[in-house]
């Protein structure tokens, strides 16, 4: 269990807890900033936009990180608002995992920074990469066509003969299937750290 590492390696455990707090934090700020910009202003109304991460992920989601390393959020929208359904649905569901995207990036180039302008003393080179990766896993993550992940939303409205999996016990189940597959977490680190090292240069790190 990921509790575990508190013990054998409690500054990689906070590490973990801060940067997913903080990632998922803004990945639900960014569905209901898209959201309100689409005319619906129930994120506003129900007190969604705010920095607070027990209001986005909850006491449950916060404690189930610090014991399995796993975590989720919400944020209340109301497609029936939206100017255009279709495209709302689209642009709101996207912007989480492309604010992921944008973390990722901005780590990748705090790290860039770091290797050329020899500034690892002032920020930690191993905290900051932990970010990009981080962010970038749980962008690729959420852009599965799985519900009740972002990229069903997405993918359903782009191909409409996917909603009806919505409504079925799919989702849970291709869930449930990744999460014992140990490949699959390995194959989502493993394709951040080539992106993040081909973009810094493996010669960048100290570490």
């Amino acid at each position: 269990m990921f509790i575990e590492t508190l013990f054998t390696e409690p500054i990689y455990f906070f590490r973990i807890i801060i940067i997913v707090i903080f990632s998922i934090t803004l990945h639900e700020l960014a569905h209901g900033w898209a959201a309100m910009s689409q005319g619906d202003n129930t994120p506003q109304k129900t007190g969604h936009l705010t920095l607070n991460p027990v209001v986005h992920m909850g006491k449950e989601s916060i404690i189930f990180l610090c014991l399995m390393g796993i975590a989720w959020g919400q944020m209340p929208v109301n497609p029936s608002k939206f100017r255009s359904p279709k495209l709302g649905n689209i642009l709101v569901s996207a912007a989480g995992p492309l604010s992921n995207l944008a973390l990722g990036i901005l780590f990748i180039v705090v790290l860039k920074l770091l290797g050329n302008l020899s500034l690892s003393g002032l920020f930690s080179v191993e905290f900051i990469y932990l970010a990009a990766r981080i962010n970038l896993i749980l962008f690729l993550f959420n852009l599965l066509p799985i519900p009740p992940l972002d990229g069903f939303h997405v993918f359903s409205e782009i191909f409409p003969k996917l909603k009806p999996l919505e409504n079925t016990q799919f989702g849970l189940f291709a869930m449930m299937l990744l999460f014992i597959i140990p490949e699959f977490g390995i194959g989502l680190s493993s394709i951040a750290d080539l992106v993040i090292r081909s973009a810094i240069g493996v010669e960048s790190l100290s570490f």
